[in-house]
């Protein structure tokens, strides 16, 4: 089966065979992530910033969310700290494939699969990243976190991943005021964030998505 896929707004996306789910929107790739992640989650926090923002993404997936994140710290000139967790990687044949770099009209994006796991890299002035090739449930980490990308596959594919105990475990490594933004709107979702401690807010959602979520650790 072919995975790559190119989305509606001319970016690509790669299908997860063994989950059966895109990892992005196939309506568009880089307006999903831009809309949520960038424009609802990183974007505000980002411009407020007075000290590095540490960021935190479950899962980084085809590093297109860390890739933005990247371009951000560039545009901003503001630190950004990124923290990613992957447990299933992208082949390097893959991530070669993945038009990023056109689409964005910035450089670099094959530097994220490169770098090695478990290890901080500076890759600009502004942008220290990390990946961890583990899953949620295994992954700790001494910090807080300001801005999360809750970007795991849909609640019918990975419900462990959706409930109050892992969404507690994320609260639980965010500061306070800290925000998670997220594609998922439906009402499980909702109230296990409510239940982790996060304040629920939902918001219209990218091309003919009606609604995305965005939450604030209370």
């Amino acid at each position: 089966m072919e995975r790559l896929k190119l989305t509606e707004d001319g970016s690509h996306s790669l299908l997860n065979s063994q989950y059966n789910q895109h990892y992005h929107s196939v309506s568009g790739a880089l307006k999903e992530s831009r809309h949520i992640y960038m424009n609802l989650g990183l974007i505000p926090v980002l411009e407020a910033a007075e000290k590095p923002v540490r960021v935190f993404e479950m899962g980084f997936g085809t590093g297109l969310n860390a890739f933005l994140t990247w371009q951000a710290a560039d545009q901003y000139q503001k630190s950004i700290l990124y923290t990613g967790v992957e447990a299933f990687p992208v082949s390097m044949e893959e991530a070669s494939q993945l038009n990023y770099e056109d689409v964005t009209s910035f450089n670099g994006f094959l530097k994220l699969h490169k770098s090695s796991w478990f290890e901080n890299h500076q890759l600009s002035e502004y942008f220290t990243f990390r990946k961890e090739q583990l899953t949620l449930q295994e992954f700790s980490s001494e910090e807080l976190f300001d801005v999360i990308f809750y970007d795991a596959f849909d609640p019918k594919a990975q419900p462990e991943l959706w409930t109050e105990e892992i969404l507690g475990k994320i609260a639980s490594q965010t500061c306070p005021g800290g925000v998670l933004v997220t594609y998922s709107s439906k009402g499980i979702v909702k109230r296990a964030l409510a239940a982790a401690g996060f304040s629920v807010e939902k918001h219209k959602g990218p091309g003919k998505k009606w609604h995305v979520l965005k939450a604030t650790k209370i």
